[in-house]
């Protein structure tokens, strides 16, 4: 009586929780409509608020208490709706439709509203309602989430998807069971449920939709199956909340340039994407080669090794190759970009997670490893992952300034990758395999060899391994881009004219970080100002590229080895030899020669000068081309900047002009000097003629190569500030008084002077 009792007030407790349950989920994740914010998991890092932090993780941890409480409701079968209106684009409008999703997961739980209901809804059990919101939750409150800065990497809820796919999909060994009493045994899969509205499937018979809502009853019937239900679910939950936003037929229609965005994908849900492409490599690559060698017997298999073998090409790869289509073809071209890239390239090295592997995948790797053999199928199998996003990359780095280090290390990565051994010859042989002639290729075969099936799970509707190789890269290719796609080649003439086009732009990117290198003065001919950052700045700088002049000379010397690197491993992935690089350093020679010419506007020149044609002029007004327009004439005399003080600028060019009329045979006779005294003054005394690109003659009569004092810099207010700086602190600190830091600054200075002159040898510009 007193177990009777027990298990009544267990039930009540077990009432009031399935009652709050819903409103606890919003708690935590916050609501689908963005009304409450939940957590922000996203934003919860340890270094901000540890305690918060820990405690959150050990409430939502897969073994914590919200998991045993989803489990306890699991065991009473309770359900809970879902709107159909936030699930992925493609999902809700196959609904809404009344077609039944490709997705096996959705069928049975579609609930047609009942009288005054709101709409559209799936009946979910504890577990999936709970990794509903828990995968949607990066996708909707992004969007309600602003003004904070957030890492990506460090978060409460990027830590938590790690777990859960450790978790639910263990690189070894199977999913621990709940943690939990449970009189009746293990708890149950999701029960079978029969449509309650009228559906119909992609191009499948009445009979079909029947034998699937039969066979469901004997998946969950199987006591092997309970094994994995929960690791089926939540991968499926995951492919689909983040990577089925784009079906085959809305990214055809997305390729017009008036079609409306439909959605766009963030930094960190890209990011997140590739933590489950890792992990999923990696889960697959558990699988035992005796386990994958008996492939052809999986029905003696175990469920979990069945699904290691089945989960990149049934779960993850056709959403995923639409996903990166979308995004190469809209993502901006900037540096963000990266995220995106890291992920293609984890997917296309699944040799770089394998298990037993003594070395991390993200550790340094000897240079350029060969790609085993074994890894033939995966590529053959996955051969538009390789050549046509390739293809779409060469695209966006032809439009890209490789000049940017960023993107030179992009191009380097990529590169890099491709140019592995054996990895070309077997993208090659993929596409030989590929445009080999074959009878017929009926359309319903390739849809059914690689879409699932009505069942229940993905799992129970794999077929056998097709042997035929050539016969599986074409259902590949044509089950994901449809049976009228026309193919490009990676190897064929059409690709190879691209490389050596973007071969052209890396030895002239090349060209253009070695002349910014240029730009930079030499630190043996720094002044002290200079030195301290005192000097001002080039009045007449007109390169406004890229951002590569900002990250200094480190950066600068990394572009151009990573340029060259990554023109080298293209040289070995398309084998361009010496003399095709040879040939275009010297057609880029010959361009620069006109370059002058040919980096202006297009004009005419007749007996009144210059005159614009008029495609010079459409080119100024779009900013294609530009006259080099810069100050020739005396730089004391050019117009007052924004940073200097106006006043100060008179006064110094008035005491300037004083002293170079009255000392200017003086400097010019110690300038002629070959003592060090001589060169020390030409140090100080002459400046260097500006180099200029202009169609017109200087009129300028000012003679840079004279003598003289220029005192404009003191007008700058960098140097006035620092010079405050330096009188309070020699003030403040060595008890000096403004004479002596006057002095001590001066001796300084032409200590440092004096030693920069005897080692470095300057040229007198008269004397040339």
């Amino acid at each position: 009586m007193h177990r009777a009792a027990d298990c009544l007030l267990s039930l009540t407790f077990l009432k009031e929780l399935h009652a709050i349950f819903p409103w606890l989920v919003e708690q935590v994740f916050g609501s689908l409509d963005g009304s409450i914010v939940g957590w922000n998991l996203r934003c919860l890092q340890e270094k901000i608020s540890p305690v918060d932090f820990h405690s959150t993780l050990f409430f939502l941890d897969p073994s914590g208490a919200m998991m045993k409480l989803i489990y306890k409701l699991q065991a009473e079968e309770y359900r809970y709706d879902f709107p159909v209106s936030f699930l992925p684009g493609p999902v809700r409008a196959s609904i809404q439709e009344r077609v039944l999703p490709e997705c096996p997961f959705y069928h049975n739980k579609i609930q047609f509203p009942s009288s005054g209901g709101l709409g559209l809804h799936l009946s979910l059990n504890a577990f999936e309602y709970f990794m509903f919101h828990f995968a949607i939750f990066l996708i909707i409150q992004r969007n309600f989430i602003t003004g904070q800065l957030c890492n990506f990497s460090d978060n409460a809820y990027y830590i938590l998807v790690e777990k859960y796919l450790n978790w639910f999909l263990p690189i070894e060994g199977n999913v621990p069971p709940p943690h939990f009493s449970n009189p009746g045994g293990a708890v149950p899969s999701p029960a079978p449920r029969s449509p309650s509205i009228s559906l119909t499937s992609y191009g499948t018979s009445p009979s079909l939709l029947k034998r699937h809502i039969s066979h469901q009853h004997l998946v969950n019937a199987d006591p092997a199956a309970q094994e994995i239900w929960r690791s089926e679910t939540l991968l499926q939950i995951f492919v689909e909340m983040w990577l089925h936003h784009y079906s085959l037929e809305m990214y055809h229609k997305m390729q017009s340039p008036h079609a409306k965005e439909s959605f766009q994908p963030t930094e960190e849900h890209v990011l997140l994407v590739r933590v489950l492409v890792k992990h999923l490599h990696a889960f697959a690559n558990s699988l035992r080669p005796e386990q994958l060698s008996s492939a052809a017997h999986s029905h003696t298999q175990s469920p979990m090794e069945e699904l290691k073998r089945v989960v990149i090409p049934r779960f993850i790869q056709p959403k995923l190759y639409i996903f990166l289509q979308h995004c190469f073809g809209h993502w901006p071209l900037d540096a963000s970009f990266r995220a995106v890239l890291e992920m293609w390239l984890s997917y296309v090295q699944p040799w770089r997670y394998v298990p037993e592997r003594s070395s991390s995948p993200l550790s340094n790797e000897p240079q350029n490893r060969a790609v085993p053999e074994k890894w033939t199928s995966f590529v053959q199998e996955n051969l538009l992952m390789y050549t046509k996003l390739f293809l779409r990359y060469l695209n966006r780095a032809i439009r890209s300034d490789l000049v940017s280090p960023k993107n030179a290390l992009m191009l380097f990565r990529v590169a890099k990758v491709f140019s592995q051994p054996n990895l070309p010859e077997m993208i090659q042989k993929g596409e030989q395999l590929l445009l080999e002639p074959e009878p017929v290729m009926p359309h319903r075969q390739h849809r059914l060899l690689m879409s699932p099936s009505l069942g229940g799970s993905f799992l129970s509707s794999w077929q056998p391994p097709i042997t035929d190789a050539s016969f599986k890269i074409k259902s590949h290719v044509y089950s994901l881009e449809g049976q009228e796609f026309q193919y490009t080649q990676m190897f064929g003439s059409e690709t190879r004219n691209q490389v050596l086009r973007l071969a052209q732009m890396i030895i002239q990117a090349k060209q253009t970080a070695k002349s910014i290198s240029d730009q930079y003065p030499d630190t043996g001919s720094q002044t002290l100002l200079s030195w301290f950052g005192l000097n001002s700045p080039d009045l007449n700088t007109t390169y406004t590229g890229n951002d590569l002049e900002e990250s200094g000379y480190d950066s600068i010397r990394k572009t151009d080895e990573h340029l060259e690197k990554a023109l080298e491993y293209l040289s070995q992935i398309f084998r361009l030899n010496s003399a095709q690089l040879s040939q275009l350093t010297v057609n880029f020679g010959h361009a620069q020669d006109e370059s002058q010419r040919n980096q202006l506007p297009d004009f005419e020149q007749n007996e009144n000068g210059i005159v614009l044609t008029q495609l010079g002029r459409q080119q100024i007004i779009n900013g294609l081309r530009r006259f080099d327009i810069q100050y020739l004439g005396d730089p004391e005399l050019q117009p007052i900047r924004s940073y200097e003080n106006a006043t100060l600028v008179r006064f110094l060019y008035q005491l300037s002009s004083v002293l170079n009329e009255r000392f200017g045979s003086t400097f010019a006779s110690l300038c002629r000097r070959q003592d060090f005294l001589g060169r020390f003054c030409s140090y100080h005394l002459i400046s260097r003629p500006v180099q200029r690109m202009s169609p017109m003659p200087s009129t300028s009569t000012f003679d840079p190569t004279v003598p003289r004092i220029t005192l404009r810099f003191f007008a700058n207010y960098r140097v006035l500030m620092y010079l405050v700086f330096f009188y309070f602190v020699c003030g403040s600190m060595m008890s000096m008084g403004p004479v002596s830091c006057t002095l001590f600054l001066l001796f300084v200075y032409v200590f440092y002077a004096a030693v920069m002159t005897l080692l470095t040898e300057h040229r007198r510009p008269h004397q040339d």
